[in-house]
């Protein structure tokens, strides 16, 4: 053997490097534990999406100061095949143990057996799979509507009735087809509390007498994503079932809200009614009205048929108001002017040519000035709706002023100023006085003993700019007035 100064000194180099290598690989290395899991099953939504896990690892000291720590979610079978990345810390930020952190599922989330594992990225480590959970992202989680929400479904002997999710929702039936990767369980009661699963899919075809109703499949998750309930009963060849009519808003309904959509069972054909009387081009298995009455619909399932009714009531509120679109008054007169209504709770606003007027607030005004009014009663409880009264007031003029003398020129304009032939009141309505008017050749064109100082009532469809007519008034006791009426056009 050699002297040790006599070894090869690359050799020594080589030796210690090599020695440190394994030392090195000794001490990077760690193990993570299984992880535990701070719930039981998850089930994920728009409102909640966080989960905890709690793992263990060690050395504490083995972890690099790049080192991340990422959890994994297996598939629905608990494989890690094609796992997910659902967390991953920042560098250097886990440096003890144990370590609790929080994670969040993908919208794709669906099954009964997943897992969940932790890896390291310095040193590489990966834990063993968590034990198993449920796990569902709900991105639909409200009750939605089948049939349309119609109560009954009806087939002929040897046929058969489908059941359909509604689609699309509306604002309260935020329909789960909206959303294409659920999938959807059908089931039938066979008690108030039991029922049995009977098919998958968006539709069911029942050839079977008895209530069914559908849940979107989010395995146990499921909660409050499920339809109503609707019977199918069986019906003769040549009978006839009752065809229940559902109202889209209710009923009573409010008006407000816009049509209401009155629905019945399926069938091959439809004819709607309205109290009676057959409502033409209403042939489908939907009908839209603001109306109140009775709407029934006759259906035809084929070799047999079905027929029903509602008496479907507006809740608009009655009201009324106690003048005329048009109104006149007379200077320094006033218009009382009232409406009355059943609103629960209303408010009132009067409003003057579009301008609100102030500290009007009740159902009632003394309107003094001449324009455009409007009053708009506004239900603020129950069914919240509104119904506007428009009216116009204008100045008025006296059919009977007390004029001194009989006027001779007239201009019947519409300007309401010198349009009629106004005379003394002792020769007017309820004198008997009699009044004849003639034309130029002596024709007579008007006469009465009950002047309403009217004339001209009628067009006279006039040729010349002014138009010369005789009177003759004669009263009671003999005495006679005789003049000419120019007409000024």
């Amino acid at each position: 053997m050699l002297p040790t100064h006599k070894l090869n000194k690359p050799l020594i180099v080589l030796c210690l490097v090599v020695a440190c290598f394994f030392q090195e690989q000794v001490y990077s290395q760690v193990v993570i534990g299984q992880p535990t899991l701070g719930f039981s099953q998850a089930c994920a939504s728009d409102d909640f999406n966080t989960y905890s896990t709690t793992f263990v690892f060690s050395p504490e000291s083995a972890l690099g100061p790049s080192n991340q720590f990422t959890i994994e979610l297996s598939d629905a079978d608990g494989d890690f095949a094609n796992a997910v990345v659902v967390y991953t810390s920042n560098a250097g930020s886990i440096t003890t143990s144990p370590a609790t952190i929080d994670f969040s599922l993908p919208e794709t989330t669906a099954g009964e057996n997943y897992r969940i594992r932790v890896k390291s990225s310095s040193p590489v480590a990966t834990s063993s799979g968590s034990v198993s959970f449920a796990a569902y992202y709900k991105l639909q989680d409200s009750p939605f509507t089948i049939n349309n929400l119609v109560s009954t479904g009806a087939y002929c002997t040897g046929g058969s009735y489908l059941l359909t999710i509604d689609n699309p929702g509306t604002e309260t039936n935020d329909s789960p087809l909206n959303y294409p990767s659920l999938t959807f369980n059908w089931y039938k009661e066979t008690s108030e509390t039991t029922s049995v699963f009977v098919s998958e899919g968006p539709t069911l075809t029942v050839s079977e007498e008895g209530t069914f109703f559908v849940e979107t499949n989010y395995g146990s998750c499921t909660s409050n994503s499920f339809s109503n309930r609707v019977t199918i009963s069986e019906v003769s060849i040549s009978g006839e079932a009752d065809a229940t009519i559902a109202s889209s808003l209710g009923n009573p309904y409010c008006p407000e809200q816009g049509l209401t959509t009155l629905s019945t069972i399926g069938g091959n054909s439809y004819q709607w009614f309205k109290d009676g009387v057959e409502i033409p081009n209403a042939t489908s298995q939907l009908y839209q009205t603001n109306e109140s009455g009775n709407f029934s619909v006759q259906v035809d399932l084929g070799e047999c048929s079905a027929s029903g009714s509602i008496e479907l009531v507006s809740e608009l509120f009655l009201s009324d108001i106690n003048v005329d679109e048009l109104n006149y008054i007379f200077e320094g007169e006033s218009l009382p002017v009232t409406v009355t209504d059943n609103a629960i709770s209303p408010e009132y606003e009067w409003y003057l040519d579009g301008q609100l007027i102030v500290g009007e607030t009740e159902n009632s005004i003394l309107a003094t000035e001449m324009g455009d009014y409007e009053v708009v009663i506004t239900e603020t409880s129950g069914c919240t709706a509104s119904v506007i009264y428009e009216f116009t007031i204008e100045r008025g003029i006296d059919p009977f002023p007390d004029v001194p003398n009989i006027p001779n020129v007239i201009s019947p304009n519409g300007d309401l100023i010198n349009d009629t032939w106004v005379i003394p009141l002792q020769y007017t309505t309820g004198t008997n006085t009699e009044v004849v008017i003639l034309n130029e050749q002596g024709v007579v064109v008007f006469q009465t003993i009950d002047y309403q100082n009217n004339w001209p009532v009628d067009d006279l469809n006039l040729t010349s700019v002014n138009q010369l007519f005789y009177y003759i008034i004669t009263t009671v006791d003999g005495e006679v007035k005789k003049g000419s009426i120019t007409i000024v056009k």
